[in-house]
């Protein structure tokens, strides 16, 4: 796309509300574009509308409009998990329109460098630790994206002497064409999100678009331990620094001998830490960590500053999130772990002690057949709710899990009031109640921060 400035006088076509199109509606106002915002959501539930109207921007809610996108239209912004399937959108490839997200605009106006971090499990966690290590070792840095603020809103205020320090999906980078960061994290690829993006080939190339447009100036951090994210090596066109949980590199971060060390290319290495003493719990976490390590050196911090944020942070919310102890019984809020491998790293993380596992959500077609072999080792109960409940409780039967309940309350928060109870009575001193739902959020829930905080409000009232 062109530079939003070149926009003036034309039509832009903005498609989802929510905090990325306003902020790519607002940029392009204030630039002179004739802008159309369309959400398919009715208008009242739509609070952003009428701000947006008050400047003078057009707001459309409540359907697709059939004239919507026609020739006059120059370009069309889309909201991330908006899919490519919806007619206004076939509509504007057909014409030979270009179609981007909100990451592409901001790539145009951005002035301060740029950190750009994807994987289908712990980007959030990562990000956390990458803004906060910088932090600490005194550079500026801002984070956006799918947390903190909108990418364009940052983009804009941002200095240029500050890192811009993205958490990016599948879905925002599908719709990137010259994004280019100048640091790009790929922490690992496993099969989900293939409701949107039909097929893995199509959901792989969309996260390989984070190094698509790096330079030899530009830095590549990369999983060595997952094999798609190696095999990307032969196509980088930037300086690689990756990590391993699992052997030495010759430049990068790796952990051996129950220690985190750095590589630094030219035979030099230094120990950075122990990894007893990252105070986040579990080897996927561990992985975060040296992930969130090998971004930060390459970005300029020094080791000290980034061993203190590994000895000192203890998590997010929602990301195996201690809760409460009552009884005996710990309580942990892990509602963003939105597929089977992340709720089996979760499970990991508590190895040795029995866990009451509270679970389900948007059914996308898999079997959870992957969650079979911790449920054997580790799960005592299973409390199931959401679409895919007899499914999980199916797993959990062939798993050798005798104690089994399903949900079948449609209201999200008496739902998770009764999970919440039910995982109360199964539970005894010694366990751990963990919800960690191996699914998305949306079949009854508008977001995983709310189904987590629905659950730490059941927990609190039990």
């Amino acid at each position: 796309m062109l530079h939003p400035d070149r926009y003036q006088g034309r039509r832009v076509v903005v498609l989802g509300l929510a905090r990325s199109g306003v902020a790519v509606a607002e940029l392009f106002h204030k630039r002179g574009a004739d802008v159309v915002v369309n959400d398919k959501k009715e208008r009242s539930q739509c609070p952003e509308a009428d701000p947006l109207s008050a400047l003078g921007i057009s707001v459309v809610c409540g359907h697709h409009p059939d004239d919507l996108i026609d020739e006059n239209t120059a370009l069309v912004v889309k909201n991330p998990g908006i899919p490519y399937s919806i007619p206004p959108i076939r509509r504007a490839l057909e014409l030979g329109i270009e179609v981007v997200t909100e990451v592409e605009v901001a790539a145009r106006i951005a002035k301060s460098p740029m950190i750009g971090i994807t994987g289908s499990n712990g980007k959030t966690t990562t990000t956390t630790l990458v803004h906060l290590m910088l932090r600490e070792d005194g550079q500026g840095a801002v984070i956006a994206g799918n947390i903190g603020r909108a990418l364009t809103e940052a983009a804009l205020e941002a200095k240029e002497d500050e890192w811009l320090v993205t958490e990016l999906s599948s879905f925002q980078l599908k719709g990137t064409v010259d994004y280019r960061p100048n640091v790009a994290c790929l922490l690992n690829l496993y099969e989900t999100h293939l409701d949107y993006h039909g097929t893995m080939d199509d959901y792989a190339a969309s996260k390989a678009k984070l190094f698509a447009n790096q330079t030899p100036d530009d830095t590549a951090v990369f999983n060595w331990d997952d094999s798609f994210c190696r095999s990307l090596v032969p196509t980088l066109k930037a300086k690689r620094f990756p990590f391993s949980s699992k052997q030495p590199l010759e430049s990068g971060v790796y952990i051996t001998d129950g220690l985190v060390m750095i590589a630094r290319g030219d035979g030099r290495t230094e120990e950075l830490m122990p990894v007893a003493d990252i105070a986040l719990k579990g080897s996927h976490n561990a992985e975060n960590a040296i992930a969130a390590a090998a971004v930060a050196l390459a970005a300029g911090a020094a080791p000290d500053s980034v061993r203190n944020v590994l000895r000192t942070f203890r998590g997010v919310e929602h990301r195996l999130e201690f809760v409460l102890e009552k009884e005996g019984v710990a309580y942990y809020n892990d509602s963003k772990a939105t597929n089977p491998t992340a709720t089996v790293k979760s499970i990991e993380a508590f190895e040795g002690q029995p866990i009451v596992l509270v679970c389900g959500g948007l059914d996308r077609g898999s079997d959870y057949m992957e969650l079979l072999p911790a449920f054997e080792r580790s799960v005592k109960a299973v409390v199931a709710l959401g679409q895919t409940r007899e499914k999980l409780l199916r797993v959990a039967e062939l798993g050798g899990v005798a104690k089994r309940r399903a949900i079948d309350e449609a209201e999200p928060a008496e739902a998770m009031r009764l999970a919440a109870a039910a995982a109360e009575q199964f539970a005894e001193p010694g366990d751990i109640v963990l919800l960690s739902p191996a699914c998305a959020s949306w079949d009854m829930f508008p977001s995983f921060e709310d189904r987590g905080r629905m659950f730490k409000h059941s927990v609190h009232t039990l």
